[in-house]
């Protein structure tokens, strides 16, 4: 019962929050607001990111040169960076993590 109610109250401020947007059309943003909002993208994807990079176990911090997160991640980072290009940083990205992991032993072959 308990689950119930707190999907049905995540389920109202979902709704409240976005249905709000479209009940009240002159509703605007000071700038200050539109502002901050256009870096939560990227605050959101590097709070999901950097753990990965940092703890891949979840637990303990790897920061030395055989993780292959971090070193991937840098790349990745170097890439975007050098090309503005999401195509060629994603696959970048991957493909020196790969290449790592192989290089370190850690890919099952």
């Amino acid at each position: 019962m308990d689950i119930w109610l707190l999907i049905l109250g995540m389920l109202a401020i979902t709704f409240v929050t976005r249905y709000s947007l479209f009940a009240f059309p002159d509703l605007r943003f000071p700038p200050l607001v539109r502002q901050g909002l256009h870096y939560v993208p990227t605050a959101v994807l590097s709070a999901i990111v950097v753990p990965g990079m940092l703890l891949p176990d979840g637990q303990h911090w790897a920061l030395s040169w055989n993780n292959a997160y971090l070193l991937a991640g840098l790349a990745a980072i170097a890439i975007a960076a050098c090309t503005r290009h999401l195509l060629a940083t994603i696959g970048g990205g991957l493909l020196v993590f790969f290449l790592l992991r192989w290089a370190f032993g850690q890919l099952p072959i």
